[in-house]
C-alpha cells in the first residue's frame, strides 16, 4: 500500500513535538517551518513535564493530529 505524503506543516509540528517530548533543547529548530514546529515543541514539552514520555507521548501526539 502506497503511504501518502504528509503536507510540510504537518511534519514539522511532528518533528518539534518530538523533541520537545523528549526533553531537548528548542534549539534543535530548523529554520524552515519555524512556527509551526515551535509549536509541536512547546506541545510537546507540555507533555514531557506532564509526564507523557516515550510511547504514551507519541500516542497522544497521533490522536492529535494523525
Amino acid at each position: 500500500m502506497k503511504r501518502q505524503k504528509r503536507d510540510m506543516s504537518e511534519r514539522a509540528y511532528s518533528k518539534g513535538y518530538q523533541v520537545g517530548v523528549s526533553g531537548r533543547s528548542k534549539d534543535l529548530c530548523p529554520d524552515t517551518n519555524h512556527d509551526t514546529w515551535m509549536s509541536g515543541w512547546r506541545d510537546g514539552r507540555a507533555d514531557n513535564w506532564d509526564g507523557l514520555t516515550g510511547v504514551s507521548g507519541l500516542h497522544k501526539q497521533h490522536t492529535l493530529h494523525g
